[in-house]
């Protein structure tokens, strides 16, 4: 039997509060009909996913399973709605996501080379939008940096860049041509809630700031309330006149990838991972972007 995609998004309300009357208000329907539907999609399945009594909603283990696949699975059922809508208006665009500091247009001039009829939009994402958003659609192609939760993507490393110390211009240690992570050690460290992705190998104690975003890192840093990490590319794009950037020879590179939908088939949007593969492998024999423009039939050094 198919499974119903509207019994799994009320089986997942009901998961997310763990209280049916909640899970009824917020999708704006009775608490009997989704009692009814949560019943039939057990059956459906053939096994509880809840159980109830007098302590309250619990999910089963079959439960916290149908919960875990069930994030992909909605998104995806939303990435082929928006697809066949775009399809449907005969729309000739594609959104191309990027974290800050990737720069995007040498792959976009290479891919308008072979199809100027294709709007290529850009949209800036944080490391928290990476896997979302390509799922669900929002956009169609990303250039991500690692960690990213692969489940359900297709990822390709493009290359690795060095990442530099955030401090306080202030800092004893800012303006120094380079340090190391030992000069670091004990340095409260601003960074986001994925404790798990620092870059550095040595202790920090957490800052207490939790953080979305270069600029709000920034400005944390300025404060004096932490030091931070960024690519080294990033710095570019983002200066403070009260913070310092210094490199950490030493510290691990930051992966860069292009990542896709599993289940996106467009040939465009595989031209456009083609046309960032190769724009990376000129990236990689220059060095930099910024020393490439578009050539008559491709990139070329200025």
């Amino acid at each position: 039997m198919d499974l119903d995609l509207r019994k799994v998004r009320y089986f997942v309300a009901v998961a997310d509060t763990l209280h049916f009357g909640r899970a009824a208000d917020e999708l704006h329907i009775a608490q009997p009909v989704l009692s009814r539907q949560i019943r039939a999609l057990e059956k459906d399945l053939g096994t509880p996913l809840l159980t109830r009594d007098s302590h309250g909603v619990a999910l089963t283990d079959a439960g916290r399973q149908l919960l875990t696949d069930a994030g992909p699975l909605l998104a995806s059922a939303h990435a082929v709605r928006r697809r066949v809508t775009v399809a449907a208006r005969g729309s000739r665009r594609m959104t191309v996501g990027f974290r800050a500091g990737i720069a995007v247009a040498p792959a976009a001039q290479l891919f308008a080379a072979r199809h100027p009829d294709v709007l290529v939009d850009v949209q800036r994402i944080e490391g928290d939008d990476q896997a979302p958003m390509l799922l669900d659609g929002r956009i169609d192609v990303a250039y991500v940096r690692l960690p990213i939760d692969e489940s359900g993507l297709r990822v390709a490393p493009l290359y690795t860049e060095p990442r530099v110390a955030v401090l306080p211009a202030r800092h004893e240690l800012a303006g120094r041509e380079q340090i190391t992570e030992a000069d670091l050690v004990g340095e409260p460290l601003v960074w986001h809630m994925d404790a798990s992705t620092q870059p550095t190998r040595r202790p920090h104690p957490n800052a207490g700031y939790v953080v979305r975003g270069v600029e709000e890192t920034l400005e944390h840093v300025a404060a004096g309330r932490g030091i931070s990490f960024l690519a080294r590319s990033a710095t570019v794009f983002y200066s403070h006149p009260d913070i310092s950037y210094v490199p950490v020879p030493d510290l691990a590179s930051e992966q860069v990838c292009l990542a896709v939908a599993a289940s996106q088939t467009s040939p465009v949007v595989d031209d456009f991972f083609a046309a960032a593969l190769k724009a990376a492998e000129v990236t990689a024999e220059c060095g930099n972007y910024e020393m490439w423009q578009l050539g008559g039939d491709g990139l070329s050094a200025n």
